[in-house]
């Protein structure tokens, strides 16, 4: 695909040495080990994401949304991550899917990163702003072998009516209905349901935020196995952290 595609680059004022990542693992608890590596942008010196995001708005942010991508994969690469990798996407800010697309899929190729094992992220309330376009956007990436996943699932208004309407590969659990789960029944009924409907559906199931082992434990015995969180492991900045599995009983 990238053959067919207009090599496009990204604004001189949109500087990759502006900006690196730190990188937080998602596990799996079945076979104890790290899953993918989600790239959580920070300043060139670790500084915190907001500092980074509020340099750029408006017409810049689509530009920034690739370069963004592009330098995660460079970073992931160069440090030898070879699970998967989660990138943040923004629908909304990827009106030029040439852009975005291009720009992903030669930093995927110049540094020897398969597309593969590339999941893209977007938020439930970025997701939902127009599902056709949506749909659109995301497909373009999807036919060039990467992955969706809807993080933040739970914390809009209408995560089910996306999921009727355009099925992720991988839905995440937003941390507002993680947060002690194993002593608030509201919660543990709507997680069941929305758990149920993943299964239904093939989606792959991930709990993010857990930070407590009661918190663990309830989603284990829901049969949940991929998790991301303090728990396990904090994000490290340009490196794979170590990470740890608690027993859960």
């Amino acid at each position: 695909m990238s053959d067919t595609l207009p090599s496009v680059s990204a604004p001189d004022d949109v500087g990759a040495s502006d900006f690196s990542f730190a990188f937080q693992p998602i596990v799996d608890s079945h076979t104890r080990a790290a899953y993918s590596h989600e790239a959580l942008v920070r300043g060139q010196n670790n500084e915190p994401a907001y500092q980074v995001l509020k340099r750029y708005s408006g017409d810049r942010m689509a530009a920034f949304d690739a370069a963004c991508r592009a330098k995660a994969i460079e970073v992931a690469a160069r440090i030898g991550i070879h699970t998967h990798l989660n990138l943040n996407f923004l629908p909304s800010a990827a009106l030029n899917v040439a852009v975005g697309l291009n720009s992903t899929i030669e930093a995927a190729n110049r540094h020897s990163f398969p597309l593969e094992r590339i999941i893209l992220e977007a938020t439930e309330v970025e997701a939902i702003g127009d599902h056709a376009h949506f749909a659109q956007v995301v497909n373009e990436y999807r036919r060039a072998g990467m992955r969706l996943a809807i993080d933040d699932f739970g914390a809009g208004y209408s995560g089910l009516s996306l999921l009727s309407e355009f099925q992720p590969d991988i839905v995440k659990l937003d941390m507002g209905l993680v947060r002690g789960i194993h002593s608030h029944g509201p919660r543990q009924a709507i997680v069941r349901a929305i758990a149920q409907v993943c299964v239904d559906l093939g989606i792959d199931f991930v709990v993010e935020g857990v930070e407590t082992v009661e918190e663990f434990a309830w989603f284990t015995d829901l049969g949940v196995y991929l998790y991301q969180g303090y728990l396990f492991a904090k994000p490290m900045f340009e490196a794979m952290p170590p990470f740890h599995i608690p027993d859960p009983n």
